[in-house]
């Protein structure tokens, strides 16, 4: 009995382990940099893993928007997606908490918020089912239009989109009048040049990769929101992994993600001068008039705390940790000066 257990036991370590592959959609088309790095970080996963762990991404929305990529993952026919922050709030509502309007001032507030946040973030996924392995920016986010925009009041008239299932971008634009026109990705293009919409508000790097600038010809050069994006992979799945291979897994999509931050970045400065290059004035607003837009902020975030939508902790949590930045930020600068 003793010899036939133990021949059991070797027959069992000499078998290889079963591969387990994630299947991964995303809107990003393939050729990107994000689906190039996604692709390389699986490739180095897979042979870190001796072939335990593989990748199958589905790229340019062929699953479907976020919200149909989620429910796919919870009926198990796929187990990933990349998905942006708008499409995240669904899973857990405080992820939108970079997107509120006016929120940042610069990429520096960012880098600082977002090395003390991220953690929590990331945490609060986990807590509702999902692994994330970071998130990679998508730079900020900025109205372009067909007319001048410099004052809350150049809204009237104008056809404005937001994201379907972004209820940050919705609620910001509804406290100042404006009800928007919510359409996918994939409709924008389409609905700037039949006239559904007039006014967008995106990233200089987004707006160029799916031709939005050709359609518009003001930019204003304040930043409206923070963009950002994360792949998430149910927890469920995740845990049949030995926990040799997560930590494979979690080391290189982590490494993957912090390549892609920095190569957005770099791409959306790019973009900027691009934008500038092909003849979409970019409309500065003058500093007695930034208040107006500045108290958007307030309103969305009070609307999106009384719905529940984002809590009262995040947005406290956030504004401490923008207060203690300026502060030391302001501190400095006056002793330069000094």
């Amino acid at each position: 009995m003793q010899r036939l257990l133990m021949i059991c036991v070797l027959l069992v370590i000499a078998l290889p382990a079963q591969a387990l592959t994630f299947k991964i959609a995303t809107i990003a088309p393939d050729g990107t940099a994000w689906m190039n790095e996604m692709r390389k970080g699986a490739d180095e996963i897979k042979q870190g893993t001796e072939g335990r762990v593989k990748f199958r991404f589905f790229p340019g929305g062929i699953m479907g928007n976020d919200k149909s990529v989620l429910r796919k993952i919870r009926i198990g026919q796929l187990h990933g997606g990349a998905i942006v922050s708008g499409g995240l709030a669904a899973i857990y509502p405080d992820i939108g908490i970079y997107s509120v309007p006016f929120i940042f001032r610069s990429f520096d507030e960012v880098d600082y918020v977002r090395q003390k946040m991220d953690p929590l973030l990331i945490e609060g996924l986990k807590k509702e089912g999902f692994i994330s392995f970071g998130f990679a920016e998508g730079g900020f986010a900025y109205l372009m239009s067909n007319q001048s925009i410099k004052v809350v009041d150049d809204f009237k008239g104008q056809k404005v989109w937001v994201p379907q299932n972004d209820e940050v971008s919705r609620t910001a634009f509804e406290s100042i009048g404006v009800k928007p026109v919510s359409l996918a990705l994939s409709d924008v293009l389409t609905g700037l040049q039949t006239g559904l919409i007039d006014t967008i508000a995106g990233s200089a790097s987004g707006a160029i990769a799916l031709q939005w600038h050709t359609q518009v010809k003001y930019l204003m050069d304040e930043p409206l929101s923070y963009l950002y994006a994360s792949m998430i992979i149910s927890n469920k799945r995740f845990k049949r992994l030995s926990t040799e291979d997560q930590q494979i897994v979690t080391k290189v999509m982590g490494q993957t993600f912090e390549r892609l931050n920095e190569l957005n970045r770099k791409d959306d400065i790019s973009a900027r001068q691009a934008l500038q290059d092909q003849g979409i004035t970019f409309v500065k607003i003058a500093p007695e008039l930034t208040g107006q837009w500045f108290a958007i902020r307030q309103n969305v975030e009070k609307t999106m705390s009384e719905k529940g939508v984002l809590s009262k902790k995040i947005i406290a949590i956030l504004q401490q940790h923008l207060d203690d930045y300026r502060q030391t930020t302001s501190s400095h600068q006056q002793m330069e000066i000094n």
